[in-house]
């Protein structure tokens, strides 16, 4: 980064300043600076003579001590209802292994004997044979009360025999067109529940009430700005795995002048209908049109994911078990992105899978030749499995990749149950940040928390070094990101994603004071310690939150 000339802006003594730098601005220049005033929740001066210039007595002063100074993060692909739901719940996130996981069930069933079920979630894939723990395990620690555990990623769902027995669910139930029940040697139902399948259980679940969906997003807004995060987008605003749609939670917390954070919500497209859904989501645009929350953009979920075989792939997984699931037909995908982008909504898919990212990619082109270039930059989120001549489409197309830099790891779910079933060759197409970097794509970040951990600095070290802190084994290592352009696509890429750069993304006169002080200097830190850089402060409007 470059450094940059003192600036100033609106006149006035500051009400905050940071002074001491690092300043890392993220402009379109990567400027850096070394000290920076707010005042009225605004940037009003860079450099260390303007902000100097503008500290009196009652100017609350951060001295940076050598801390860096960015842009808030903003996550471009969250979940934070789930997550904040899933910590107030039977949370089975930092679990050692199954068996550590099973433990944490059995003391939470056992400190609840009133609570009807046992519900949660967070249970990692690779730490059970296949993927696929059993309804036999879970009905040793829960008893008779019928348990719904959400896996990690979202996918599918742990149960066991009493939730099975309340939902009518034997070796007679067939797999519903969207997703698949795994089966023991009799063809029963072993516990596990892949895609679509976890709504033939979850729609016999109690429902959640209204204000323990507003308990659970005021959790997942406390853990996001505990790690820097300002800003995020929602990535499903509408029914789900048996939660209920959360755009009235949104917009009461709006309202209420409770929401913090800046929120875009991208609104569900129920894969089980048509075009006919379109006027509902126009007036949902219209509902969410608020002060912090707007959702201006709708969610397709094209396929599903490596790890259980329902991610889309042009040739079929190693070993017979077919090429994934494709949600939308070619046909029916392009015909709804067409509208929509008609409509002047932005899409956000889901595409994991080289299938699912080509048909998405073939959809916005065929929306280009029938209503033209526009501004309204579709994502596609996950880019996991990527055809190489498909990467500079992305640039070409006007589309932007939204990254989870968490996955691009080896771990258990990468080593086990991922790359055995791609081969080689397909398994060399992944998560090719710096690929789609080169050919010009826009790069976002986020973390689908609580698929995996929200801290975007564990997520920046991942994207530079391709694997975890204290891990010694790179995955795809050329495929690693510049520090620079992986904390650009935390801010600056996601923010310009979610049409909020106007505001925020980088540190410039006369933004919003959306900040973050680093515990340090990443920087100036070796590459491998770059995930042990934590948050110190988040400031919001220059506010301290």
């Amino acid at each position: 980064m470059r450094n940059g000339p003192s600036r100033s802006g609106d006149g006035g003594p500051a009400e905050l300043a940071f002074v001491g730098g690092p300043v890392a601005t993220m402009d379109s220049a990567r400027s850096a600076t070394d000290a920076v005033a707010v005042r009225g929740g605004r940037i009003v001066a860079l450099g260390g003579p303007d902000v100097r210039s503008r500290i009196t007595p009652s100017t609350e002063v951060v001295d940076l001590r050598g801390r860096l100074l960015l842009p808030g993060f903003h996550d471009a692909h969250v979940h934070p209802v789930y997550g904040g739901l899933q910590r107030l719940r039977c949370d089975l996130t930092d679990s050692a292994d199954a068996q550590d996981c099973l433990r944490r069930i059995g003391e939470y069933a056992r400190s609840r004997p009133d609570t009807e079920w046992v519900l949660g979630g967070g249970w990692d894939m690779g730490q059970f044979p296949g993927g696929t723990p059993s309804r036999e395990a879970l009905d040793a620690v829960t008893g008779d009360r019928p348990a719904y555990l959400i896996n990690r990623d979202h996918h599918g769902a742990w149960v066991n025999s009493a939730a099975l027995r309340l939902a009518g669910v034997d070796r007679d139930t067939p797999d519903p067109p969207d997703g698949r029940v795994e089966r023991d040697r009799d063809g029963g139902p072993a516990g596990t529940l892949h895609e679509g399948a976890t709504a033939l259980v979850s729609r016999v679940v109690p429902a959640t009430t209204e204000q323990q969906y507003r308990e659970g997003l005021l959790e997942g807004q406390r853990v996001l700005h505990s790690l820097g995060v300002t800003s995020w987008h929602d990535a499903i605003i509408g029914p789900y795995l048996g939660y209920a749609d959360t755009l009235g939670t949104y917009v009461d917390l709006d309202r209420r002048g409770l929401l913090t954070g800046r929120v875009r919500g991208a609104l569900w497209w129920d894969r089980e209908r048509d075009e006919s859904q379109i006027p509902e989501l126009l007036a949902r645009r219209e509902q969410a049109r608020g002060e912090r929350f707007r959702a201006e953009t709708v969610k397709i979920m094209q396929d599903g994911v490596c790890e259980n075989l329902t991610a889309a792939m042009l040739l079929p997984y190693v070993g017979g078990h077919g090429s994934g699931l494709s949600y939308l037909t070619r046909e029916a995908l392009s015909r709804a992105v067409r509208l929509l982008d008609a409509e002047g909504f932005q899409l956000h898919f889901h595409a994991v899978g080289d299938r699912a990212i080509r048909d998405t990619l073939d959809a916005v082109e065929a929306a280009r030749a029938a209503n033209g270039m526009n501004d309204l930059r579709h994502q596609i989120a996950h880019v996991q499995v990527v055809q190489p001549s498909d990467v500079p489409r992305f640039h070409e197309l006007g589309v932007a990749a939204t990254i989870q830099a968490m996955w691009a790891v080896n771990d258990a779910a990468m080593t086990e149950l991922t790359v055995p079933h791609l081969g080689h060759r397909r398994a060399g197409w992944q998560y090719p940040f710096r690929s789609l970097r080169a050919a010009g794509a826009v790069l976002a970040a986020g973390s689908d928390w609580p698929v995996s951990d929200a801290s975007p600095m564990r997520a920046v070290h991942v994207a530079v070094n391709r694997r975890e802190p204290g891990d010694d084994d790179p995955f795809l290592p050329e495929q690693g990101l510049d520090l620079v352009d992986a904390l650009a696509a935390y801010t600056a890429g996601s923010a310009w994603v979610n049409h909020v750069e106007h505001e925020v993304g980088t540190i410039e006169l006369g933004k919003a004071a959306d900040l973050v002080v680093l515990e340090g200097d990443p920087f100036s830190l070796p590459a491998n310690e770059i995930g042990l850089c934590g948050v110190d402060m988040t400031v919001v409007d220059g506010r301290i939150v």
